[in-house]
């Protein structure tokens, strides 16, 4: 996982949250999360942010993103 200091971390996962409430299906948040350059990686451990460019973890999503 990049190494990012937390408020960088609390930003992100501030970004995708209001982008999934904005967003009306989870194809679309994806969409729109790839505009800022950021995908969501689902694993047996959670959910976590990832960088396009770089196809590394940034931080995790905390409980259910999809609703």
């Amino acid at each position: 996982m990049e190494n990012l200091n937390r408020e960088a971390k609390d930003k992100i996962r501030n970004l995708v949250q209001r982008e999934r409430e904005l967003a009306t299906s989870e194809r679309e948040w994806k969409h729109r999360l790839r505009g800022y350059g950021y995908a969501i990686l689902e694993t047996e451990e959670g959910c976590f942010v990832t960088s396009i460019l770089r196809e590394a973890p940034l931080c995790s999503l905390p409980g259910p993103t999809v609703h």
